[in-house]
């Protein structure tokens, strides 16, 4: 049988029967787009989040605070800070001590906290950043105008401040706040410089934050001696792993700690936290598309079921073809033709709408300040059309054969 009669007389089915085939369709497609969107916007996830780390740059070392046994990149940690475990043996005198080693060549220890923030009658509640001197250098940022606080005003609990972009525009609008005072706790900070817009870092809004010498951060304010984490750059890259080694072992020793699972701290390169990142979302990515297969089979099972109604609709006309000199393998090849065209097109119409949806995405984020890009997957297309054309097959070669194999006398009595 010629196959482009195939393709037409499967077309004719699908057109004659729209309600039905248009059904059947939407169940395949469904899972074609999920397919498409979920592997593209894993893609541009993964982009955005690793294009946050390489702002920092490969020779950043992060060492933060962490729930002792457990792993630093555990659930068991994520949920423990979550419910408001707070560990406070992380010192500025760690990061001092830090500071010490022969690889290090700037180190700025972290904490954080959130106070309303106040200028003439514009009040903000405002995230706190308690930094050192090498902010800046450590976190490359950019001043905008004035300069960043100095080791003599941290040391000396001076309380003066640096805004980020959002924060000037919301506090003071078109009037230049350097030199000026904005109220934090009732007690006056001068403004001493305005950094550059920055963005969003790590899914945080770095331009609406007030940077703060971290000691004044610990006295004036929050009244605590412990830090959060410490961030560092190192001299050579190349033994970047071998630095977050000696931090672990020098913390180790200051923290009395003789066990490694009770560490109450983690050292972590910017190379470790891009495999982890890759990691999560490599698994997040598979566990995802499980998830869709579950639905594309279910949209097979839809045309199966189709298609076993069809033979038997048509079964007087699968006789009739065979009274007529049709061969089982013609009759075989037109009905699992249908079910390919059929799943063919929920493939193309899933795919459509699929790189639609991701445009769409894109530009929904892009709207909120996340750049994810329009990255289309084209693996995400290729294993949509397979799993479509893959589950026609599947699928219809049940129906198919149980055509195929109709005796065309007893097909014929059943008009």
């Amino acid at each position: 049988m010629n196959k482009i009669y195939l393709i037409k007389s499967a077309l004719n089915t699908l057109i004659k029967n729209k309600v039905r085939s248009a059904l059947t369709i939407l169940g395949i497609s469904i899972g074609i787009v999920a397919v498409i969107v979920v592997m593209s916007a894993g893609n541009s996830l993964k982009k955005f989040v690793s294009g946050q780390l390489e702002v920092f740059g490969p020779n950043l070392i992060q060492v933060e605070v962490k729930v002792p046994s457990t792993k630093k990149n555990s659930t068991e940690n994520a949920m423990g800070m979550a419910v408001g475990i707070t560990i406070t043996t992380l010192t500025m005198e760690d990061a001092e001590a830090i500071a010490k080693l022969s690889n290090v060549e700037a180190v700025s220890p972290g904490l954080t906290g959130q106070e309303l923030a106040g200028y003439g009658d514009q009040i903000k509640k405002t995230m706190l950043w308690g930094a050192s001197e090498d902010f800046l250098k450590v976190n490359k940022m950019i001043l905008a105008d004035g300069r960043f606080f100095s080791k003599e005003e941290n040391d000396g609990l001076a309380k003066v401040v640096v805004i980020g972009s959002t924060v000037k525009e919301k506090l003071f609008g078109q009037t230049d706040p350097l030199e000026k005072n904005i109220k934090l706790n009732r007690i006056n900070y001068r403004v001493v410089g305005v950094l550059a817009k920055q963005g969003a870092s790590g899914f945080m809004d770095m331009d609406s934050i007030i940077y703060i010498p971290i000691k004044t951060l610990q006295k004036q304010i929050l009244g605590v001696d412990h830090i959060l984490f410490v961030s560092l750059v190192v001299k050579d890259q190349k033994k970047a792993e071998d630095t977050a080694d000696e931090i672990t072992q020098l913390l180790r020793r200051r923290h009395n700690i003789t066990d490694p699972n009770k560490d109450d701290f983690a050292a972590t390169t910017m190379a470790e936290a891009q495999g982890t990142i890759n990691k999560i979302f490599d698994g997040l990515t598979i566990l995802l598309l499980a998830l869709v297969a579950v639905s594309l089979l279910v949209g097979g099972v839809g045309i199966m079921n189709i298609m076993y109604v069809t033979v038997s609709e048509r079964t007087y006309e699968i006789g009739l073809r065979k009274a007529v000199g049709a061969t089982n393998q013609d009759i075989f090849l037109q009905f699992l033709f249908e079910s390919l065209v059929m799943t063919f097109v929920a493939g193309l119409a899933g795919i459509i709408i699929g790189i639609i949806l991701v445009y769409l995405i894109s530009l929904a984020a892009a709207s909120q300040g996340f750049v994810l890009g329009f990255n289309l997957s084209f693996l995400g297309i290729i294993i949509a059309i397979t799993f479509s054309l893959t589950v026609g097959l599947v699928f219809g070669l049940t129906p198919a054969r149980r055509a195929a194999l109709l005796e065309p006398v007893t097909a014929l009595r059943q008009e």
